[in-house]
């Protein structure tokens, strides 16, 4: 069963930074704040459509620094939301928020109120890049702020970011570790966009900032897919959700619609080189079997993977099969004989 969330956007309301990369209405494609009535509403909708799926659903404020928000506006929502899952209709009450919203004091107003996970903006751990970058808070906030959440038996979130001002591949790979060592529930990893009316478009019009390209940033968030699954923490958000408004303001950066699966399709790629490389395995036909939902990554978007591996003398056939696991494959040479069982993820960073 798929993790559901009733997602209401509370945008860029008691943030009290404005960071270089941060555009709400850009990103969340909406400006107006919700009412509790919209909370209730939502609520509804989601129970209509859900059924009993919304026993196992939480409801989400996104978008903006919840804790930081004015109190008695924060309380309204929570408590529009909390009679629902007192009721046992929904699960938990997840939000997202800065590392340095956080104190004793919030933590326990949000357990009182029905909080189940709280989501922490880190983007770096890195505090030259995030001092570049006006965040507002340090790396040690992040560790801070997650310890206490940890410790109030709150799941905990964690988002990062790739490509910001002042940062390296390797300086993400660092945060990633680092990230990984807080032992979050989940992460979210969002490539930085250059949008309009943002100080990263300022420097980018300037010439300051030049974003990385979409293939190396496909190439470094394979990696850290594969990094953070490895140790069993899942990503459960690879890149920017599409909306009118970001494409419309979006002036540079590694964005696409489909993302994530350019980074599943990738990661499988380097999985088959590898094993191909290890096995030392002739040219000429490879079948790959992949569960039926991992087809479309196998052979990459526009048939991508099977391209490049025609260009190196293979030609590779993909094939369903729902006794291989979800994001793992297997291949066989042109005799049937099995090259590699099962190949994760083992990129390493």
């Amino acid at each position: 069963m798929r993790h559901a969330n009733v997602a209401l956007f509370v945008p860029n309301n008691g943030c009290p930074h404005a960071c270089s990369f941060c555009s709400q209405k850009s990103i969340t494609g909406q400006s107006v704040q919700p009412t509790p009535e919209d909370v209730a509403a939502a609520a509804e909708t989601a129970l209509a459509s859900l059924g009993r799926r919304s026993s196992s659903a939480e409801i989400a404020f996104f978008g903006g620094s919840f804790t930081a928000v004015e109190r008695g506006y924060m309380l309204s929502l929570l408590e529009a939301a909390v009679p629902y899952v007192r009721n046992g209709l929904f699960a938990g009450i997840r939000i997202s928020t800065r590392p340095d919203a956080i104190d004793p004091e919030i933590l326990s107003l949000l357990h009182r109120y029905g909080v189940t996970t709280i989501e922490l903006g880190a983007q770096s751990m890195d505090d030259r890049v995030l001092a570049l970058n006006e965040r507002g808070h340090t790396a040690d906030q992040v560790r801070t702020a997650s310890a206490l959440i940890r410790a109030r038996g709150f799941s905990l979130g964690l988002q990062m970011m790739t490509g910001l001002y002042g940062d390296t591949p390797e300086g993400a790979v660092k945060t990633a570790e680092e990230l990984a060592a807080l032992h979050p529930d989940c992460v979210r990893i969002y490539p930085a966009i250059v949008l309009k009316g943002t100080k990263l478009g300022e420097w980018f019009l300037e010439g300051r900032y030049k974003p990385p390209s979409l293939e190396e940033t496909v190439a470094l968030c394979a990696d850290l897919l594969n990094f953070f699954e490895k140790r069993g923490i899942p990503v459960i958000r690879l890149g920017l959700h599409a909306s009118p408004e970001l494409e419309r303001d979006r002036l540079a950066g590694p964005w696409h619609p489909a993302f994530r699966e350019l980074c599943e399709s990738r990661r499988i790629r380097d999985w088959i080189f590898r094993a191909l490389a290890n096995e030392k395995v002739p040219k000429g036909k490879i079948t790959v079997l992949v569960h039926p939902s991992g087809v479309s990554a196998a052979v990459g978007q526009k048939k991508s993977n099977l391209k490049t591996l025609s260009a190196l003398g293979y030609h590779t056939v993909v094939k369903q099969d729902p006794s291989v696991r979800r994001g793992k494959i297997q291949l066989y040479d042109s005799e049937g004989n099995r090259i590699a069982a099962e190949v994760a993820g083992t990129a390493g960073i």
